[in-house]
This record gives structure tokens, sequence and C-alpha cells, in this order.
């Protein structure tokens, strides 16, 4: 990290004193995401333009599919339409798809017009799929071979067509409808006898994914079987492209913050935090605040209904926070616990009563152990009669039940019903959580005190 923040510092100054040749043999030796890198620290759009040229063209795609989407558009607007073509020939396909995705409609005009016919059509086939589907990610640059190949026709052809493929380390065998037959590793081809027929040593149980199958269950299908590569058929089980690792890996980190997102109720955006905008923030933030407000007035009503109750017990106000916060968390534990354990694929609907059963006797634990504590608590440090002290204990006991069958439960009939877990976390959960507990509160006041 140090190295490539003197490196920033070294090239900026190079920048200033026009010494191209020097900048050009310092991006030489660096790694194509340590340039991107630098490039993003750099906001002078003339400047960014003017490294980017000093890029070679294999390096240049490299670089360009590291940066992020204003980089992008800001580099593109100002090259060539012969310069673009250059980038884009260089650029796998599912990147230059993922790039035009985020792009203005002008911008993604120039593009595709500077492309060659052959770069436009695979860009235009990855636009078509749904957003998040595993054809939107896949890659449509694989090696295929066919079935009747000797092993040493095999090398020849990988040899022969490898260079502009996304990895090589796993070919596909097809037939001549594209249809997927087997595949085999590099490793299997290349220790196999040159005469060998492929048909004879192929792995014909592939597992695939649908091109309309959601990126997310890809992902597990990765985790599962330790892929670093998968198939992507169409509905004829005819090979359109692959995926690979390093797209799951994006995939991962996606779903990942829009889960977390999801759970601190805001509107997942795809871009980074200091790209966003304030109003842009704002929006994204401001409809769940008003609707988690507004959701709150319940339990100012219930509060309003036991008035009486407060009047004459005034010390049962202290503990209001305390259930209403505690439940919360209970509920907040329990969904997230659910919440990955829906995400890893770990539970199913019908694993719904069990859930409940577990989270029902852990409750019982949390809620004797915390009510047990809070009774010589309020005895000794609040200094409050026992009646109070009993009524506080029994409805955090209660409380925390509520909350963590709740917690738990919510989660899965979401996920059930076709939402996303994510959005019945903390915020709902809280909300609902704090009525129950006021409601549990209040009633258990009114029958053990007598009022």
């Amino acid at each position: 990290m140090e190295k490539i923040e003197e490196l920033e510092l070294q090239i900026k100054k190079l920048l200033d004193e026009n010494e191209y040749h020097e900048i050009r043999e310092i991006l030489e030796d660096l790694n194509e995401a340590d340039i991107a890198e630098i490039i993003e620290t750099i906001d002078n759009r003339k400047d960014v333009v003017r490294i980017f040229r000093l890029l070679s063209k294999d390096s240049a795609a490299e670089v360009f599919a590291h940066i992020p989407v204003d980089y992008e558009q800001m580099i593109i607007e100002s090259l060539t339409d012969r310069e673009t073509n250059k980038i884009m020939s260089e650029m796998y396909s599912d990147d230059a798809a993922d790039m035009l995705e985020e792009m203005p409609a002008n911008v993604v005009k120039k593009i595709l017009s500077s492309c060659d016919k052959e770069t436009r059509a695979d860009i235009n086939s990855l636009l078509q799929y749904p957003e998040d589907s595993a054809g939107s990610v896949m890659t449509v640059e694989f090696v295929s071979l066919r079935a009747y190949m000797h092993v040493s026709e095999a090398i020849e052809r990988i040899r022969k067509v490898g260079q502009d493929k996304e990895t090589i380390n796993t070919c596909y065998i097809t037939d001549a409808k594209k249809h997927l037959l087997g595949a085999l590793s590099l490793r299997e081809i290349i220790l196999a006898d040159a005469n060998d027929i492929l048909n004879d040593i192929m792995e014909d149980n592939i597992i695939s994914v649908h091109t309309l199958e959601d990126q997310e269950e890809v992902a597990r299908q990765f985790q599962k079987y330790d892929f670093y590569a998968m198939p992507v058929v169409d509905n004829e089980n005819r090979l359109v492209g692959i995926i690979t690792v390093d797209d799951v890996m994006d995939i991962m980190e996606e779903e990942a913050t829009e889960d977390i997102e999801m759970m601190a109720a805001i509107t997942p955006t795809d871009q980074p935090y200091m790209k966003t905008s304030v109003l842009d923030t704002y929006k994204k933030r401001i409809p769940w605040l008003l609707l988690l407000m507004l959701s709150a007035t319940i339990t100012g009503k219930i509060i309003t209904g036991f008035e009486e109750a407060l009047a004459a017990y005034v010390v049962l106000t202290a503990f209001i926070p305390m259930l209403m916060d505690t439940g919360g968390n209970s509920g907040s534990q329990a969904s997230v616990s659910i919440i990955r354990a829906l995400s890893l694929d770990e539970l199913e609907f019908s694993d719904l009563p069990k859930v409940i059963w577990k989270e029902f006797r852990v409750s019982i634990m949390c809620g004797i152990t915390l009510a047990i504590c809070n009774f010589f608590k309020i005895l000794i440090i609040d200094q409050t009669s026992v009646q109070v002290a009993a009524v506080v204990c029994i409805s955090l006991c209660i409380t925390i039940i509520c909350a963590k069958i709740v917690g738990c439960s919510l989660p899965m009939i979401a996920n059930k019903i076709g939402f996303d877990p994510a959005v019945m976390a903390s915020p709902f959960i809280t909300t609902i959580v704090d009525a129950i507990s006021l409601l549990v509160y209040f009633n258990v006041a009114t029958t053990l005190l007598g009022i």
C-alpha cells in the first residue's frame, strides 16, 4: 500500500513535468489493478486521459475493467472512435456489458457504433438478459471442442483460439448445434495420450446453470462445488457462455452489500459511498425513515392507552427504553442468524417449526438470565419495590420470547412469498417488537399491580 501511494505522488509529479516516457516505464511494471487504483486518485480529466493513452492496448483494456464507471465515461468521451474500438475489442464481453449498463445512452451509442460487428453482437447478446441473471454476468469467451477430436487436435485448437478467451482452464465439449456434452480441464487434456479421443475421456456429468438463473443462486453453486468456471446453457441445453470465479466474487460482494443496506433500511445503490451525492443518499434513506416513523406511532398509541397505569406507577416509565431495546436486540439477533442461513441455503420454509422451537428454547434461557440479573439490579440500584421488579422481569422474559419468535419467523415468511428476507431485518422487526413489548409490559403491570 505504501508503495502504491509513493507511485501515485511520483506519477502526479511527472505529469506536472510532462515526463511521459518515465511514466510509461513505471506503468509497464505495475499490475493493471494497481494502475486503476492510481488513476482513481487523479481528479484532473486531462491527466486521467493522458495516463490512459500511455498504456499498451492489452493493458488499457484490463485497466478499463477495473476503474469506476464515472472514470470509464470520462475516458470514453475523450477518446476517438478508433481508440474506443481498440479498448472494446480487447475487453471481455461480460465486462463490456456491465460497463454499458451503467453508462448514459449517448455514451453507449458512441461505444457500440465504434465497435466491430462481432464485438457489438456479443455485447448486445448479454444486454438482452434480465439484470442479476446468470446470462447478464456470463462471458461468451470460452473454448469449445468437439467430442470426435483427438487430444492432439484439441491442444492445437486451444493454442489457436485460447489467447482471446477469458479462461482455458476448463474446455467444454459441444456438438455441431452447440449442445453441451461434457467438459475437460486443461490438466486432463495435457496429461492424456495424444491419440485419445475427447469423447472417451471427457466428464459428461456436467453441472450447469440456466441463463435466467438468479446470480445469487449461481454464487451458491460455485461455493457448493468449488468451481473456477461454470457453463451457462439456454432452454435447449446449448452452451451460450460461462461464468468465472472473478465474476462470482463481484456477485457475492454486490449481494452482501445489498443485504447490509436492506437490513439497515436503506434502498440499495450501485454507487460507492463517496460517489453518491447528498441528494441521492437522501432519496435512498428518507422513504424508509418515513415508513418506520409512521409505524412507530403505534407504540405512541399504546403508551397513550395506558396513561392511567403510568400515572399510578410513574416508576414504570423508567423501564420502557430498556424493555424495548432488549426486545429489539433479541429480535435482531434471531433475524440476522436466519437471514444468513437463508442466504447460504441452509434453511427451507419447511424448517420453520424447528427454527421456532430452537429460538423458543434459546429465548427461555436468555430471558431467565436477563430477568435474574435485572431483578437484583432493580432492587439494589433502582431501589424500587419487589412488585415493580417482578413486573419488569416477567415482561422482559415474555418480550424476549416474542422477539426471537418474530425475528426468526418473518425472514422465512418473506423468503417464502418472494421478498428479500433482509427487508425483514432490524428496522421492521424492532418496530413490531417495540409494540409487543409495550403491550406485554402494561398488561403484566395492570394484572400484578391491580391498576
